[in-house]
C-alpha cells in the first residue's frame, strides 16, 4: 500500500488556496499593520523634521513708527532683512500706542520705531507673540547694529510667562487635548461598542469636558507652570477634545477599523507641526502655515495663546473652527450611524422578553 497522499486533503495547497487561507487569517491585517506603522514612523519623524528642525521666516509682519525712510533707519532694515533672509511686512502706523495695539490683536509681531533724530533705534518684539521669532530679530537686530555702526535697543513688549521661558506649554496642553480626545473616543469604540449615536456624542462631550479641567487645573493649580484664565482655557481643552474625538468617530464611520489611519494623519501629522506652537507661523513652510490655521490642533494653540498673552483681543475664527470639525464630524457620523461599527438595537431598560415569556 501507497505511503503517497491521495485526494484533495492530502495534495500541497495551491497559490489560490494558500491566498484565500492568508486572507481570512489574522495574519493579513497584522502584515498590513506592520507595514502601516514602518511607513507612519518615517512620516511623524519626518513631518516634525520638516516644520521645526531647521525654522526659516519668509515674512515677518512688522509695525513701524517714525521716518523709517530715512537713510538710517533703511539701512537698518535692508540689513535686517538681509540677516534673516526675510522680507519685513512693514505696516506704517501713527504712533506707538496703535503700533502695540496691533501686536496685541497679533497683526504685527514687532514693532520698529525710528526717532525722528535717527541716533537711537528701537526694536520692540514680542515674545509671547512667538519666542522663536523674537529671538531670530532680537539676533538680527544686534548683527545688523553691530555691522552698521547704529545704536538699537531691543525691548520686549510682551514676554513670556516665568514657567513657560521657552513657550512651548501651551503646544503641550494643546497636543495632550488632541490625542487623548481622539484616543478617549478609541476607548469608547473598544470597551463601549454598544453606544447608541446620541449616547457616544455624550460620553465624548463627557470626558471631553472632565479632561480638559483637569489639564487646566494640573498646569495652573498644581504646577504653577502658567497663570491661565480658568474658564477660558478650560472651554478651548474641552472643544479641542471633543472636536478630536468626533474627527475619530467619524472617520470610524467611513472608514471602520482603519479610522486610526486617516486620524492620526490629520491630527498629528499634520495638525500638531502646523500648529504654530512650537514654531511660529512665520518660520513655518509656507503650505504649514496656512493649512494649520484650519486644523484643530492649530485653533486649539491660537485660541489658547490669545486668552493667555492678549486676553481682550480672543478672536472667534479658532472657535469657528474647533465648532466647525466637530459639528460636520458629528453630522457625518449621524447620516451615515448605520455604518459605524457600534450601537445596539435593544434601547437601554427595555430587555428582550424570555423565550415563552408571552405564553399563557
Amino acid at each position: 500500500m501507497s505511503d503517497s497522499p491521495h485526494g484533495a486533503h492530502g495534495r500541497p495547497p495551491t497559490w489560490a488556496e494558500r491566498w484565500a487561507a492568508f486572507r481570512e487569517s489574522p495574519f493579513l491585517p497584522a502584515t498590513v499593520l506592520l507595514l502601516i506603522l514602518a511607513a507612519v514612523a518615517g512620516l511623524f519623524a519626518g513631518s516634525y523634521t520638516y516644520a521645526m528642525a531647521s525654522p526659516t521666516p519668509h515674512t515677518i509682519p512688522t509695525a513701524v513708527v517714525g521716518p523709517h525712510d530715512e537713510p538710517a533707519a533703511r539701512r537698518f532694515i535692508d540689513g535686517m532683512e538681509q540677516a534673516l533672509d526675510a522680507s519685513l511686512a512693514l505696516h506704517p502706523y501713527a504712533n506707538r500706542p496703535d503700533a502695540v495695539r496691533a501686536v496685541d490683536e497679533q497683526k504685527v509681531f514687532a514693532v520698529f520705531e525710528a526717532p525722528a533724530d535717527g541716533r537711537t533705534i528701537i526694536l520692540d518684539v514680542s515674545s509671547a507673540s512667538g519666542a522663536s521669532v523674537s529671538q531670530l530679530l532680537a539676533q538680527a537686530a544686534v548683527q545688523v547694529s553691530e555691522a552698521t555702526g547704529t545704536t538699537v535697543k531691543v525691548r520686549d513688549l510682551k514676554p513670556l510667562q516665568r514657567g513657560d521661558p521657552r513657550g512651548l506649554a501651551l503646544f503641550y496642553i494643546s497636543l495632550a487635548a488632541v490625542i487623548i480626545g481622539f484616543v478617549g473616543s478609541i476607548q469608547l469604540s473598544v470597551h463601549a461598542r454598544a453606544l447608541n449615536p446620541a449616547e457616544r456624542i455624550a460620553y465624548t462631550a463627557g470626558y471631553s469636558v472632565l479632561g480638559g479641567f483637569t489639564i487646566a487645573a494640573v498646569v495652573d493649580w498644581l504646577l504653577g507652570a502658567l497663570d491661565l484664565p480658568f474658564a477660558e482655557s478650560w472651554l478651548i481643552l474641552a472643544l479641542t477634545m471633543f472636536a478630536s474625538g468626533m474627527v475619530f468617530t467619524m472617520f470610524n464611520t467611513l472608514v471602520g477599523r482603519w479610522a486610526m489611519l486617516p486620524t492620526w494623519g490629520l491630527m498629528v501629522l499634520l495638525g500638531n507641526p502646523s500648529s504654530g506652537g512650537a514654531v511660529s507661523w512665520p518660520l513655518l513652510p509656507s503650505p504649514l502655515g496656512v493649512i494649520g490655521r484650519w486644523l484643530p490642533p492649530g485653533a486649539s494653540v491660537n485660541a489658547q495663546h490669545t486668552a493667555v498673552y492678549f486676553r481682550g483681543h480672543q478672536h472667534a475664527f479658532p472657535f469657528l473652527v474647533l465648532v466647525g470639525w466637530a459639528v460636520v464630524s458629528g453630522a457625518v457620523f449621524l447620516i451615515w450611524r448605520h455604518r459605524h461599527p457600534g450601537g445596539r438595537q435593544t434601547p437601554p431598560g427595555e430587555a428582550s422578553p424570555a423565550p415563552g415569556a408571552d405564553r399563557p
